[in-house]
């Protein structure tokens, strides 16, 4: 979900796993020249996940990487199906309040851009919380703990089901 962490966690992560970090948005702005909101501007939500499934297609090939996707990749079957298949799926939950809480001043967020940012956040929430579970190897949830805690607790977990996949 928007907020949740994923960029600071995963950077957090690829850090301490000695992986590189990507995110689909910043490469999907890269690739394009352009911001998230002017891709959505321009193509809509519908262009933007074409855009995104690309990429996630593309990033979850490279080896030795922690990948942070945008908070709509699993709206796509295939995406989930390509997220579980090639890689270990960490879910950062956290209750809609708090996202909101989290995200309510950012700008840069086209589907939070409503009149009831709140009421937004809790529909995302609702239609694609059983979708992150479905695709999800591990849930945690965020907020209740410093980024460095949450690592070093999140540490020996991704170790051993990553050791258990070889």
């Amino acid at each position: 979900m928007p907020g949740a962490g994923k960029s600071t966690i995963g950077r957090a992560l690829a850090h301490r796993l000695g992986k590189e970090f990507h995110d689909t948005d910043t490469e999907i702005e890269s690739r394009t020249g352009v911001r998230i909101p002017v891709i959505f501007e321009i193509e809509g939500e519908p262009g933007f996940r074409r855009r995104e499934c690309e990429v996630v297609e593309r990033m979850t090939q490279l080896q030795s990487v922690v990948l942070a996707t945008g908070g709509g990749v699993v709206l796509d079957a295939g995406n989930r199906a390509v997220l579980k298949t090639r890689g270990f799926v960490l879910y950062l939950y956290a209750p809609p309040r708090e996202l909101w809480r989290r995200t309510r001043h950012d700008k840069s967020r086209p589907l939070l851009q409503a009149d009831d940012q709140r009421a937004r956040m809790e529909e995302l929430f609702e239609k694609r919380d059983p979708l992150y579970r479905e695709t999800a190897d591990l849930v945690v949830e965020t907020g209740r703990q410093t980024v460095s805690a949450l690592v070093a607790e999140l540490l020996p977990q991704i170790e051993k089901a990553c050791a258990l996949s070889t």
